[in-house]
């Protein structure tokens, strides 16, 4: 009698604690528990922790409450401008209600992806290129909210949505490279040109200083052989004063003629002829041939008589030994002896002798 007590308690035990087995669960802190009775959703869902269900009448479904990240598969699609991009992006919700994200949809991950996919692909073609490199902020609460509305209804909260990246064809990133350079190369020259501008006032000024003060001209002449100088070069470049050369040129000018008039030769002013003095070459004793430079104050006219009652034989030019375009000698140049007594009356009488 008590052996069959005991058996009949074990059994009991045993049967207990298969029992507790069966209908023990424990839910986790990021979890919820939807209970089916007999294929019935209870109106309780349970919390985290220890709870129990009936076994084989009770089926408990766990879900997780969690910030799920799920990408979204690149998308092709044509923008407003007829550009051809590939967008992807990622999108981040949670189940706010356990009880109708398993009843209102098969399978709510499933569900937000579709939905991610077929916003996105619209997204694109509502906007241009350039709202979808820089103005990405607007587009991703525009996603947000296409997502988000049939999403409520399933238990589930959109907590944002981005854009990760916009894959463009290699022909429109060269085009949009050249764009960008083009740009570049603009405000460069903007920014060069301002630079001249300021630089040319400020050289205004500084010439009106140093105008004032010529001194000040001098003194930032050797500030520019010391800065040439410091370098070590061998060639050293020293600007002339402009204001020297004028000078130079207002010197060389003759009184009274205006300043900018080319100085005429002598030979070509007027009254040269009777301020010059002729030169008269001589033969010395020993045959030497010299040329003196006579000048009277009044000489006379060719074919005139002179005060010797001799009629005044021409004069006959000489070419300067020294100049360099003429090739030949001294003693070329020079008129012979023998053609000289010939032109001179006196010459004449001393070879009779």
């Amino acid at each position: 009698m008590v052996e069959e007590l005991v058996t009949a308690g074990v059994a009991v035990a045993s049967v207990g604690v298969m029992y507790v087995a069966a209908a023990a669960r424990v839910v986790k802190q990021y979890e919820r528990g939807v209970v089916f009775r007999l294929g019935r959703l209870t109106s309780s869902v349970r919390g985290p922790g220890f709870t129990v269900i009936v076994p084989f009448v009770d089926k408990l479904r766990k879900v997780n409450m969690q910030i799920v990240t799920m990408p979204v598969p690149a998308q092709e699609g044509i923008t407003r401008d007829n550009v051809t991009v590939r967008v992807d992006a990622v999108v981040y919700f949670k189940v706010v209600d356990a009880a109708e994200a398993v009843v209102q949809v098969e399978d709510y991950r499933f569900a937000v992806s579709q939905m991610a996919q077929t916003s996105l692909r619209s997204i694109i073609g509502k906007s241009d290129l350039d709202d979808l490199l820089s103005n990405r902020e607007k587009l991703n609460q525009g996603l947000e909210l296409m997502i988000d509305s049939p999403a409520m209804g399933w238990g589930v909260q959109i907590d944002r949505v981005e854009i990760k990246d916009v894959s463009l064809p290699e022909t429109m990133k060269r085009s949009m490279a050249r764009q960008a350079e083009a740009d570049r190369e603009r405000r460069a020259r903007v920014i060069n040109a301002d630079a001249e501008l300021q630089a040319s006032k400020k050289l205004a000024e500084a010439a009106g200083v140093m105008s004032e003060q010529p001194a000040a001209l001098q003194l930032r002449l050797l500030q520019t052989v010391v800065a040439v100088a410091a370098e070590k070069n061998s060639t050293l470049v020293l600007p002339f004063p402009v204001e020297l050369l004028r000078f130079l040129e207002r010197a060389q000018q003759p009184a009274g003629q205006p300043v900018g008039q080319p100085v005429a030769p002598s030979a070509e002013r007027p009254g040269a002829t009777a301020a010059g003095s002729p030169e008269v070459a001589r033969v010395s004793d020993d045959g030497s041939q010299t040329a003196i430079a006579e000048r009277s104050g009044q000489p006379g006219q060719p074919g005139q008589p002179s005060q010797s009652g001799q009629p005044e034989q021409p004069q006959q030019s000489l070419p300067s030994p020294s100049s360099p375009s003429s090739p030949q000698s001294l003693q070329e140049q020079l008129p012979s002896a023998a053609s000289l007594l010939e032109l001179s009356p006196e010459g004449a009488n001393s070879r009779q002798d």
